[in-house]
């Protein structure tokens, strides 16, 4: 017979040699159009040790056995801007920027007053400067998203040159770096089953570390579908997504210097000033959370 640790019975005492060590464990779920995160605060103390943040976001990001999420954002401290931020993934691995992401993480960091209208987050992919405003019961954040690269050796693609309107696995696609590699793919009916098609281009050769994947309906404003990397499906919505589709239209000459973006989870606006862009849109909190006793257990068999 094997006996089972009741909850009542998980004390302090077991969870100290565990990773994420005794007392509370709170963390907020936020979303933007509905791109979803855990967000842990690490301003104060870490509270997950790094080695395990990358199999956390694995565990955690579950969305029957878990909190769910497309991914879990750590807020931490920054000698270079007043915060800064890390995205781990729900296959573990680490990304460079969010755009939806670091909204939601705009919305925690306002509330908790850590920050005021306007402030700087250090991420992977640089220095990002945010302005935040509220206008009745909702939140807004403009995005300093950088200048768009285009060049192969930064997207990363093989290769030497621009990646525009190429041909691969039967589509014309273009690619651009907005923080990460995305492809862009225009299209007359967003009715197609990216699930089957987006992997092949995800996973190509020609980008060494991935892509992810985006389909896009112009009219007067776009329509997108996107297929995240680290995520491997669709998402709701995303930001770096919509940044890019606007920068490749803007490129080719389709738009002029802002398009509103209808992702599946909500609209979003791209904005062009000279060769930056900016990416402004909404970020609700769902929730605050602690993680109970015996979630806590399970997982440190798991970490």
């Amino acid at each position: 017979m094997v006996y089972k640790m009741k909850p009542a019975e998980i004390s302090e005492i077991e969870l100290i040699g565990g990773p994420l060590g005794p007392g509370i464990f709170a963390f907020a779920k936020l979303h933007g159009n509905g791109n979803d995160f855990i967000l842990v605060d690490e301003m104060r103390q870490e509270m997950v040790p790094e080695s395990t943040k990358g199999q956390f976001a694995i565990v955690c990001c579950r969305r029957s056995f878990g909190i769910g999420g497309d991914g879990v954002l750590f807020m931490n401290g920054s000698d270079k801007a007043d915060l800064g931020m890390r995205l781990f993934q729900p296959d573990g691995s680490e990304a460079e920027m969010c755009g939806n992401g670091i909204r939601c993480l705009a919305k925690y960091a306002w509330e908790t007053g850590y920050v005021g209208q306007s402030f700087e987050v250090e991420t992977m992919a640089g220095i990002i400067s945010i302005q935040v405003r509220e206008m009745g019961n909702s939140f807004w954040a403009r995005v300093d998203m950088g200048v768009p690269n285009f060049k192969r050796s930064c997207i990363p693609a093989v290769g030497e040159g621009e990646f525009l309107m190429e041909t691969l696995e039967g589509l014309e696609i273009s690619a651009v770096n907005t923080g990460v590699p995305h492809c862009v793919i225009f299209v007359d009916d967003l009715d197609l089953p990216i699930e089957e098609r987006a992997p092949q281009i995800r996973h190509a050769s020609v980008f060494p570390e991935g892509t992810n994947v985006n389909f896009v309906k112009v009219g007067e404003s776009f329509e997108i579908r996107t297929f995240e990397r680290g995520v491997e499906a669709e998402t709701f919505s995303c930001g770096t997504g919509s940044v890019a589709c606007a920068a490749v239209a803007r490129r080719l000459g389709l738009i002029g210097d802002e398009v509103q973006v209808e992702t599946r989870g909500g609209p979003l606006i791209v904005s062009f000033k000279g060769e930056r862009a900016f990416l402004e849109g909404p970020a609700t909190t769902v929730y605050h959370g602690e993680l109970s006793d015996e979630y806590r257990w399970n997982l440190f068999q798991e970490l």
